[in-house]
């Protein structure tokens, strides 16, 4: 059977991944994610009316058009998890297949959401779900197995696709974390048993290789948010908290402290309304009942005004990390709400800067006005939900697979990834490959 692998995205820039694997005839397609930043730098840009083209044109979804020179038909379209990196282009694209979408039962959950948004497209590809630890036969000569993974999102795994002449490996995205707070550990005797099935390539994402040592575990964000919050004698100036709105296990770390520090934990924002109402509805997480939760504006801004009554009694959790216009903290920041930042209110931000100019630029911006109003501002109290350079180091030796592809990076990233290889015993162009958007590598 010859192998080959399209890079369709994510291999000049952080986001839009898709990756299409070839196996004679047939094709499966991993990923299918936008490029937010491209969104943002647009004002008043509604997604859900934009045609696919326009999207692409702007460099925000995968030129999937590249797809049409691909001699084969996809059987598959495979989400490994829900961040819009992975998904954000499914509504947009998926139609032009009529392969079903596979993913685990949170991912699939995240997708019809997205699907029922949608106004431009129909999508009426069938939505399967599949476990971790569990496979299902795509073809007579194909099988996917999903292998339980962590990152910053419940429900993440690796899909390993397995053919007649071997094992192709998709991890993107990762961390090797032993002791979560929620979920388990990945299953490491299924990853280290993947060598004996002969891995012939695998696909990873080279987001974080850049940085040195080991990417801690999510209980030391927990003690970090907890000694942020905690560890303070003044307690009657305002205190808001922005994280990621996926990350449920830091959601639920923040709430929790809320609960000890005597206030009420409020979520606040459309994204937080969607990822954590979603999770707590499938008995992923359990909520106290004091939390509330609100996500459209006019229910954002009453329940800010009655904040600012009380300020020491609420700790909202809002949306708008990265800076984006009209994100809650945005909206804050611009006083464009109730909610007034006074001299001494802290702002904390349990997240990182995404590694993009826009997003760079957003955030100085907001943190910039939070500042002028007064706010101390509480930078990085975060642990990346992805791999270092030493998980990498750790999962090369793990799997050994025979060719090594890096995506999920601009070329920096994934160059990176090369030296990294290069270090085992891998040779670039040989069983380490360098791809860019658009390239087809033929595997045997």
């Amino acid at each position: 059977m010859d192998i080959s692998v399209i890079a369709v995205g994510g291999y000049d820039e952080v986001g839009r991944n898709m990756t299409a694997i070839r196996c004679g005839k047939d094709i499966v397609i991993m990923d299918m994610g936008v490029r937010l930043d491209r969104v943002q730098i647009h004002e008043d840009v509604e997604v859900e009316k934009m045609h696919s083209l326009d999207l692409i044109e702007m460099g925000a979804i995968p030129d999937d058009t590249i797809m049409s020179d691909v001699e084969g038909e996809v059987k598959a379209i495979v989400c490994t998890h829900g961040h819009m990196y992975h998904i954000g282009a499914v509504s947009k694209l998926a139609h032009r297949y009529g392969a079903p979408i596979i993913g685990t039962p949170f991912t699939i959950e995240l997708i019809s959401q997205q699907i029922a948004s949608e106004r431009k497209f129909g999508t009426a590809n069938k939505l399967l779900t599949l476990n971790a630890g569990e496979t299902t036969q795509i073809t007579s000569s194909l099988e996917l197995e999903f292998i339980r993974v962590q990152h910053s999102i419940i429900d993440c795994v690796f899909a390993a696709l397995h053919t007649t002449d071997g094992t192709i490996v998709y991890a993107n995205d990762f961390k090797l974390d032993r002791t979560p707070t929620l979920g388990e550990k990945p299953d490491f005797k299924r990853l280290k048993s993947l060598r004996n099935d002969g891995v012939v390539a695998m696909i990873v994402e080279s987001t974080n290789v850049q940085r040195s040592g080991k990417t801690p575990s999510e209980r030391i964000a927990r003690d970090l948010v907890r000694d942020v919050l905690l560890g303070t004698e003044e307690s009657e100036t305002g205190v808001l908290v922005t994280t990621f709105s996926s990350h449920i296990a830091r959601i639920k770390t923040i709430v929790d402290a809320a609960e000890k520090m005597g206030r009420r934990p409020i979520l606040l924002g459309r994204s937080m309304e969607k990822y954590a109402g979603a999770a707590e509805r499938m008995k992923y997480v359990d909520f106290p009942k004091s939390l509330g939760i609100f996500g459209h504006r006019k229910s954002v801004d009453k329940i800010l005004k009655k904040t600012m009554e009380e300020k020491d009694k609420y700790l909202p959790i809002v949306t708008g990390h990265q800076g984006e216009p009209g994100a809650a903290l945005s909206r804050i920041a611009n006083g464009l709400t109730p909610y007034l930042v006074g001299e001494g209110d802290k702002v904390i931000f349990s997240a990182n800067v995404i590694p993009t100019p826009t997003n760079m630029s957003n955030r100085y911006a907001v943190e910039t006005k939070l500042r002028m109003k007064g706010a101390r501002i509480y930078d990085n109290v975060h642990v990346s939900g992805h791999a270092s350079r030493e998980d990498h180091w750790e999962l090369l030796r793990m799997i050994s697979p025979e060719h090594v592809i890096p995506t999920h990076g601009d070329l920096s990233m994934t160059s990176a990834y090369v030296e990294l290889a290069e270090d085992i015993g891998y040779r670039l162009g040989d069983t380490v490959h360098l791809l860019r958007n658009g390239q087809e590598m033929y595997l045997g």
